[in-house]
C-alpha cells in the first residue's frame, strides 16, 4: 500500500508555495502546465503538477487524476496532451487542457506520459488538497481522510483554512483529528498535551501509529503518561467495536441458520418426518436465482426482487412433489423418510448437474447490496449480510402471520397439536400435510436466494445447512418458529465468539457437545411443542 509519508518533502512544498502565491514562470497558465506534464525530466513535471494545483481550473484535478490513473498521453504528430479512452483497436482523445474530443487514434500514434511512485505520491497528495475545497461532501471527507495519512507542521495551515470553510461535522471531526496529529510535532509542550488529549479514543489507524511513534521518542513524562492513556482508550475501543462486529457476523450466520431451518421446523413438528433433502430445495432456491439473473441480465439490481417468488414457487412445487409422490406413503416411519428424502436429495443433485451445470456458476450481487455501511474507522458492516439479517426477520414474521392469522395456519397449528381430532372436526389432514410441505419447502428455496449473495451456488451447497438445521430445530424445540429464531441466532453467535481462539471446525464442535448434553437436560428444546401429539 501507497505511504504517504515518503512524499511529505512534495506535499510540504507545494503547500508552501500555495501559502507564497508562487506561481513557475514556465507553466505560467493551465495550458502551459498541462503542457509542461509531457515534459522527459520527472522533477519538470513535478512542477508542473504543482503549477497545476495553483491555478485553481476545475479541470485541474479530471488532468491529475489522468495522469495518476495512466490514461495521459501525448499525440506523436504534435506532442499534445491528450486523455484517452480505451477502444477496440486504439483510443478516443481529447484535449487534456480543453476537454474538447480530438476523434480516434491507433495505439502507436499516441504514447503514455510516464510517472514513477514520486509522481505518485504527488499526484495524491495534490487531488488530496484540491478536494478538500469540492462541493461534494463525499470527497471533501475523503480527502480530510488522506491528508491523516501525512501530516506535520507544514500541513497545520492547510488544515486550518479548510477548518475555517467546513460546515460539515464529520468532516470537521477528521480535520480536527489531522490538525491534532501536526500538533504533536509542536515545540511547545502545552500544544503537544493538549493535542494528545484530543487524540485520546479515536478511532482512525493513522492515530494510533502517530501516538505509538510518539511514545519512543516523548522524554516529558506527563505527555508519555497521556499518550499511554490514549492508546488504552483506543485500544479498548477497538476490543469493543471488535466485538461489536463479531456479534454482527453471528446474526447474519444466525439469519442464514434461520432461513434454512424455518422450513424444516415446520414440515419436521407438523408431519414428524426426517427430510434429508431440504438442503437440496435451498439449492434449487439459488440455482432459481441465477436462472433469473441469465433471464434479465441488462437488469440484474432487480434480479434478487424477481427470485424470490420465483424461488418460493419452483421450491415449493418440488416440495408438494417429493410429499405427493414419496412422503404420503410414509408416514408415522421416520426412518423410512429419512432414507426417502436422502435418495430424493440425490436425484435432485444429478437433475441439476445434467440440466444446469456440475460445476459452481456465479451469482452476481446488486449494486446495492455490495459494500458495507462504516460505523465509524473500527466498524463497518457488510450491506449484504445487513439485508439478510432483515430480510430474515421478515421472512420470521409474515410465516407467523400466516401461521397465526390464516385459515392455513389454523389447519396447520390443529394437525400439529392433535392430527387426530383435527381429521374429526372435518380438517383435510393430507392436504394440509402437501400445503406445509410446499410451504416449509418454498421458505428453504427463499433461503437459497440469500445464500447465493455470500457462498458459492453449487449442487452439493445445500449439504453444509442440512445439519445445522436439524441442529437448529432441535436446540429450539420442534415445530416451534420462537425457538428456530432463537435457536438460530444463539448458535450463530456462539459459532463466531469460539472461532477465534478455537478455528471453525472446532467451534462446530463444541456447539454440538454442547446441543448434545442441553437435550440431555431438555429433550424437547427450549420452547417445546404443546398438544397430545407432542406430548406423545
Amino acid at each position: 500500500m501507497y505511504s504517504f509519508r515518503k512524499h511529505s518533502v512534495f506535499f510540504s512544498l507545494l503547500i508552501l508555495l500555495g501559502l507564497c502565491g508562487f506561481s513557475l514562470p514556465a507553466v505560467a497558465d493551465f495550458d502551459a502546465a498541462v503542457q509542461a506534464l509531457n515534459s522527459k525530466s520527472f522533477s519538470k513535471k513535478a512542477d508542473a503538477i504543482i503549477a497545476l494545483a495553483e491555478t485553481g481550473d476545475e479541470k485541474a484535478p479530471v488532468v491529475l487524476q489522468a495522469m495518476l490513473d495512466s490514461r495521459l498521453y501525448y499525440r506523436k504528430s504534435d506532442r499534445r496532451v491528450v486523455i484517452v479512452e480505451k477502444i477496440d483497436g486504439g483510443f478516443r482523445l481529447a484535449d487534456a487542457a480543453t476537454a474538447q474530443p480530438l476523434g480516434e487514434a491507433g495505439r502507436r500514434a499516441v504514447k503514455k506520459i510516464g510517472i514513477n511512485n514520486k509522481l505518485r505520491g504527488l499526484l495524491r497528495d495534490t487531488l488530496a488538497r484540491l478536494s478538500l475545497t469540492s462541493k461534494d461532501p463525499a470527497q471533501r471527507l475523503a480527502a480530510a481522510k488522506i491528508m491523516l495519512g501525512n501530516v506535520n507542521a507544514a500541513t497545520k495551515p492547510v488544515l486550518a483554512e479548510a477548518l475555517a470553510r467546513e460546515t460539515d461535522a464529520d468532516i470537521r471531526e477528521v480535520l480536527e483529528t489531522a490538525a491534532a496529529m501536526s500538533d504533536l510535532e509542536n515545540d511547545d509542550r502545552t500544544v503537544r498535551l493538549r493535542a494528545v488529549r484530543l487524540l485520546d479514543g479515536s478511532l482512525e489507524p493513522e492515530v494510533r501509529n502517530r501516538l505509538n511513534r510518539l511514545l519512543e521518542i516523548e522524554a516529558d513524562q506527563e505527555i508519555a503518561a497521556a499518550v499511554q492513556q490514549a492508546i488504552k482508550s483506543i485500544e479498548f475501543k477497538l476490543k469493543f467495536n471488535g466485538f461489536i462486529e463479531t456479534v454482527f457476523f453471528g446474526l447474519s450466520l444466525g439469519s442464514v441458520l434461520l432461513l434454512a431451518a424455518i422450513g424444516l421446523a415446520i414440515t419436521f413438528g407438523v408431519m414428524g418426518v426426517i427430510n434429508m433433502a431440504h438442503g437440496e430445495l435451498i439449492m434449487l432456491g439459488a440455482y432459481t436465482t441465477y436462472l433469473v439473473q441469465l433471464l434479465m441480465p441488462n437488469h440484474i439490481e432487480w434480479s434478487i426482487l424477481v427470485a424470490i417468488p420465483a424461488a418460493f414457487m419452483v421450491s415449493g412445487l418440488f416440495g408438494i412433489a417429493i410429499e405427493r409422490g414419496v412422503i404420503r406413503f410414509l408416514y408415522g416411519r421416520p426412518l423410512e423418510t429419512l432414507l426417502a428424502t436422502f435418495g430424493v436429495s440425490l436425484l435432485l443433485q444429478q437433475l441439476v448437474r445434467t440440466t444446469v451445470s456440475a460445476q459452481n456458476v456465479t451469482v452476481e450481487n446488486p449494486a446495492w447490496l455490495s459494500g458495507s455501511l462504516e460505523i465509524n474507522a473500527a466498524l463497518s458492516l457488510t450491506y449484504n449480510r445487513l439485508y439478510i439479517l432483515l430480510f430474515c426477520l421478515l421472512v420470521f414474521f409474515a410465516l407467523m402471520l400466516i401461521l397465526k392469522k390464516t385459515s392455513l395456519g389454523l389447519q396447520v397449528r390443529a394437525v400439529s397439536q392433535n392430527r387426530a381430532m383435527a381429521r374429526a372436526m372435518g380438517i383435510r389432514s393430507k392436504w394440509v400435510d402437501a400445503m406445509t410441505f410446499g410451504l416449509g419447502s418454498g421458505i428453504a428455496g427463499v433461503a437459497g436466494v440469500a445464500l447465493s449473495q455470500l457462498t458459492n451456488v453449487g449442487p452439493n451447497m445445500g449439504q453444509a445447512y442440512i445439519i445445522d438445521s436439524f441442529m437448529v430445530v432441535v436446540f429450539g424445540g420442534v415445530g416451534n418458529l420462537w425457538g428456530a429464531l432463537v435457536g438460530a441466532m444463539s448458535l450463530g453467535v456462539a459459532n463466531k465468539i469460539l472461532e477465534p481462539w478455537s478455528g471453525a471446525v472446532l467451534a462446530k464442535i463444541l456447539v454440538l457437545v454442547f446441543i448434545i448434553l442441553f437435550i440431555q437436560k431438555r429433550p424437547r428444546g427450549l420452547f417445546p411443542q404443546k398438544g397430545r401429539n407432542a406430548e406423545n
